[in-house]
C-alpha cells in the first residue's frame, strides 16, 4: 500500500514537472515568436513613414531641386523635388548634361528604421567614411541602359566637377512603387554623391581611377 501511493505521489510530481516544463517551453516559444514579430515592424506603414519624412526634408530648410522631368515654372509638391545638403563644394560652372557620362562615387541608404539608425546601406562604391583618395568610384552614362532613378540623374545634372552631396529623394522620384532588390516599394533613398568627372559623347576619358584630390 506505501508502495502504491509513493507510486501515486511520484506520477503526480512527475505530471507537474512536465506542466512546468511545457510552460517554460511555450513561454521560449512565445519569446522567440515576438522576436520574429519584431523584424516585421521594421517597415510597418512604410509609405506613410516615407512620405512623413518627405515633409520633414521639405521643411527643413534644404537646398530643393525640381525632377528634371517636370517644369519649373509652377510650384510643385514635396515630393517632386530632391533635396541637398552640400557636404563639399566643387569648382566650375558647368554640369553633366542628360547624355553625359559620369564617374561618381556613392553610397546609398534608406530612411532610418528601428535597426538601423543611419538606414539601412542597400548600395555604396566605397567602404568607411568617404575619401577623394581611395573611394571606389562608378562610370555611368546619364541616359544609359541601366537607367538611373530621376532624383539621382536630377542631382548629378546639377552637380559640379568636386561636389560631394548627401541628396534626399522622395519615392516617387526613386523607384516609386517598385521593389529593386533590397530597395522596399515606397522607399525613400538618400545619397551621399561625389562627383569626380563626367564628359560629352565622342570625348575620351582614360579607364584608370584618377583622383581628383
Amino acid at each position: 500500500m506505501k508502495r502504491m501511493m509513493i507510486d501515486i505521489q511520484c506520477k503526480k510530481w512527475l505530471g507537474y514537472v512536465g506542466v512546468i516544463l511545457f510552460t517554460i517551453h511555450c513561454s521560449l516559444f512565445t519569446v522567440s515568436c515576438s522576436e520574429d514579430d519584431s523584424s516585421t515592424d521594421e517597415y510597418a506603414n512604410w509609405q506613410e513613414r516615407n512620405e512623413a519624412v518627405t515633409d520633414q526634408w521639405a521643411a527643413s530648410g534644404l537646398k530643393k531641386i525640381r525632377v528634371f522631368t517636370q517644369d519649373d515654372t509652377t510650384a510643385g509638391k514635396n515630393c517632386d523635388y530632391i533635396y541637398v545638403q552640400v557636404l563639399e563644394a566643387g569648382e566650375g560652372a558647368d554640369s553633366p548634361l542628360y547624355t553625359d557620362t559620369v564617374r561618381v562615387a556613392y553610397r546609398g541608404r534608406l530612411i532610418p528604421t528601428m535597426n538601423y539608425a543611419d538606414g539601412y546601406v542597400f548600395d555604396e562604391t566605397y567602404l568607411g567614411d568617404f575619401s577623394w583618395h581611395t573611394a571606389g568610384m562608378s562610370t555611368m552614362a546619364i541616359s544609359g541602359k541601366t537607367t538611373l532613378v530621376n532624383g539621382f540623374a536630377t542631382a548629378l545634372m546639377n552637380m559640379h566637377k568636386g561636389d560631394y552631396w548627401r541628396v534626399y529623394i522622395p519615392y516617387q522620384i526613386g523607384y516609386n512603387t517598385s521593389t529593386q532588390g533590397s530597395v522596399r516599394a515606397y522607399s525613400n533613398l538618400t545619397f551621399d554623391i561625389a562627383l569626380l568627372d563626367f564628359w560629352h559623347p565622342g570625348d575620351y576619358r582614360p579607364a584608370f581611377k584618377a583622383r581628383m584630390r
